[in-house]
């Protein structure tokens, strides 16, 4: 990647096609699942043809099936998407953003890798 490819924005891009390119693969690529104590959904981090990327969402999230957020049209019932390469260097935050019902979470690209690192497949959150 050059200098200009490797913006923030540039990033996200990337790791979201690369996400959709997996279809209904994405199992047999996930390497991390991210929950919170309540077992809910927090992110996902997935090896793919671009490398190592997270999706988490970010905002308001419905808790079940007939509890409605009040969101914007065409607002997805998972918040807003977010997704990025996993890896940084000095110029990219550390920090990652994300949600689940309850509540939103900070996560630290560092303590990623090193659960992928130590084969670690759930990371519970605290």
């Amino acid at each position: 990647m050059t200098f200009i490819e490797n913006t923030p924005s540039m990033r996200q891009v990337a790791a979201a096609r690369a996400i959709d390119a997996l279809g209904g693969n994405r199992a047999e690529h996930t390497l991390l699942q991210v929950r919170c104590r309540s077992s809910h959904h927090v992110a996902t981090v997935l090896n793919t043809d671009e490398g190592v990327v997270i999706e988490s969402f970010t905002g308001q999230h419905a808790h079940g099936r007939k509890d409605y957020i009040d969101e914007p049209h065409r607002a997805s019932r998972l918040g807003t998407r977010f997704a990025d390469l996993l890896d940084a260097d000095q110029f990219i935050a550390d920090e990652v953003p994300a949600a689940c019902e309850c509540g939103a979470w900070t996560l630290s690209r560092e303590s990623l890798r090193h659960a992928i690192d130590t084969s670690e497949h759930v990371v519970v959150l605290p």
